[in-house]
Order: C-alpha cells, then structure tokens, then sequence
C-alpha cells in the first residue's frame, strides 16, 4: 500500500511542523507556497520526502486531486486567510479526503470550511471530511499555556518595567504587534479591513 499523501498549503511555522510530523510517519508531504526564498530555505531543511512546489491555482488543483490530507496554513498577518480551495474543487479530490483548516480562526482557507469544536470536529461536504476546530491548542491547555507564556513573558517584561511607549521604541518585535494606539490605527491590514487611515507605529509612538 503507497503512503498517505500531505498537501500543505503554506510553508510558515504551522506549515512547516505539520509537514515533520506527516514525513516522520512515512507519508509523502508536499508543501505549497508563494515564497520562493521561503522554499529555498526549506529545501535544505526539509526531508526527502517534502516536496517544495511554488502555489498557483493550477498546481493547487493538481496536487489535492489525489490527496489523502489537505492542511490549510495560510496566514495573512492580520487579514482573512484567502480561499485557495473552493466548493467546486471538492469535486476532484477523492472521497474520504480529510481538509484540517488551521486558518479558521482568520476565516478559513477553504470556501466550505466553518468553526467546529472539540466536541463535534467534523462535518462532511461531497464525501469530504471537513475539520475546522478554532483554537486548536486549547486541546492541550496546559501544554499550550506554557508554551504561550514561554515565548510572551520577556515581552510583558519588558513592557512592565519600561512601561508601553519606552518598550515600543526599544523592541521592533512589540512595534510590529501594536494595532491601535491613542485612537489611531497602526496595523496596515487592520485599517484595510475597517476602511480606516493607516498610521505608521514608528510615527506615533515618537
């Protein structure tokens, strides 16, 4: 019997991890991206059994014909995750397929995906099973606090003992995270989203 066969849309860190975990259990695992620089660099990290494959729609729609898993990965920094698969493409793929969308929480990569939870996961469209549970970690709570508090915690640090203005203008990492500030918006994606003037952080935090 061939291996399982894992298509990835998106090449970040959920990407990435989801395509260790299905090569380490022997499945063939392709990875579709628009970053050719972000390929290149996972083509000497990756496995031999991770394909690389610059994403377009016709190559989209030739790899999920015989997939057996579809992970949804795409995240657009604060905007809606576009819909790389729509309705009329469940049709070409096989029955039984699983589409696990872990872009639900920015509206999902696929057009027939909705918000499901622990206790009902799935549904299924066309013989497609569909599995779009919000906040996957909370799964794992423990786990997924620690982590969470791991990587935040010098960044509260850091902001209780300089206090918020000093710690934007020290770190570039908590600048790139602010949203609103004094009633303006700061985050280019979200004023997009809201048809709301766009203010540069840099310029409103000096």
């Amino acid at each position: 019997m061939p291996p399982a066969k894992v298509v990835i849309l998106g090449g970040g860190a959920v990407g990435v991890n989801a395509a260790k975990m299905a090569a380490g259990l022997g499945a063939t695992v392709v990875i579709l991206d628009v970053s050719l620089e972000k390929l290149r660099y996972l083509s000497d990290v990756m496995p031999a059994n991770v394909q690389l494959i610059f994403s377009d729609r016709h190559t989209l729609l030739k790899q999920i014909t015989n997939a057996d898993l579809v992970i949804g990965a795409v995240l657009v920094h604060g905007a809606v995750a576009p819909h790389l698969i729509r309705r009329e493409d469940l049709k070409i793929m096989h029955k039984g397929a699983v589409i696990v969308d872990v872009s639900i929480d920015q509206g999902g990569c696929v057009e027939t995906m909705h918000s499901t939870t622990h206790e009902d996961p799935t549904f299924i469209i066309d013989g497609i099973i569909h599995y779009g549970v919000a906040n996957m970690p909370d799964g794992l709570p423990l786990t997924a606090t620690l982590a969470l508090t791991n990587a935040t915690l010098p960044y509260v640090l850091q902001l209780a003992n300089k206090g918020y203005r000093q710690a934007l203008k020290d770190s570039p990492a908590l600048l790139k995270g602010l949203n609103i500030i004094s009633g303006k918006v700061t985050h280019k994606k979200v004023a997009e989203a809201f048809g709301l003037e766009y203010h540069a952080a840099e310029s409103v935090v000096d």
